[in-house]
């Protein structure tokens, strides 16, 4: 896993008008929990945890006020919804050695056969492992896997010393067969219909539905001849 060193202040201001400036500095406030100490609200560099963050469960090496390094895990990240930049961050303590309960990532690896659909049920699974040897995240491959086939959680096979904590018999991958454009579109115009949708004929289908129109029109009247109709 990513272990990533980080310099830290500690704070005292608190408020929206406080972390605007620790902002305006380019860094992050923050605040750290765990093993039944007081909240510490600290600072931290802006640009380098962002890069940090980027991994998923990254272990943060803090350097506090020069102080004894702590180890701890991201546990909430608040970002600008518009901009994506990080506002603040609530950090965990932990200790070497300790094992913690953590979301990773599942990744699909491979190609399904032919005319499939793949469903990933569950983009993360919880495990438990030590707090310095959290996996980035697990692979499943679907390499050939057949319509009806599913993986459960029982299924993936995880890194040594890391336990699964999600229910094992939760379906994580479905593959079923792939839609055909005509039950695409079958769909389409139902869902269409339970919403009151009209559907407005394209140009191509009035000019079909007009050609259609005058074949009739001009076709013998059934029972007769054409003789016999010229003759009326």
């Amino acid at each position: 896993m990513s272990e990533v060193r980080l310099s830290a202040e500690s704070r005292t201001e608190f408020g929206k008008g406080a972390a605007r400036r620790i902002r305006r500095a380019n860094k992050v406030p923050a605040v750290l929990y765990g093993h039944g100490a007081d909240p510490r609200h600290i600072s931290l560099p802006g640009h380098e945890l962002m890069l940090a963050l980027k991994t998923q469960n990254a272990l943060l090496t803090l350097d506090i006020d020069g102080g004894a390094d702590e180890l701890a895990l991201p546990k909430e990240v608040q970002r600008d919804p518009i901009k994506g930049f990080i506002e603040h961050v609530d950090l965990v303590v932990v200790r070497r050695g300790e094992k913690v309960h953590v979301e990773v990532a599942v990744h699909l690896v491979g190609e399904a056969a032919p005319d499939t659909f793949v469903t990933t049920e569950h983009q993360t699974l919880t495990v438990e492992a030590e707090a310095t040897a959290i996996p980035t995240g697990v692979d499943i491959s679907i390499q050939g896997l057949k319509v009806g086939t599913q993986i459960h959680a029982k299924d993936v096979k995880l890194p040594a010393g890391v336990t699964l904590v999600t229910d094992e018999d939760a379906l994580v991958v479905n593959i079923s067969a792939a839609t055909t454009a005509e039950e695409l579109e079958a769909e389409l115009a139902e869902a269409e219909a339970e919403v009151g949708i009209v559907h407005e004929p394209t140009e191509a289908e009035l000019a079909a539905e007009a050609e259609a129109a005058e074949a009739t029109e001009g076709a013998p009247a059934e029972g007769g001849s054409e003789g016999e109709q010229a003759g009326s």
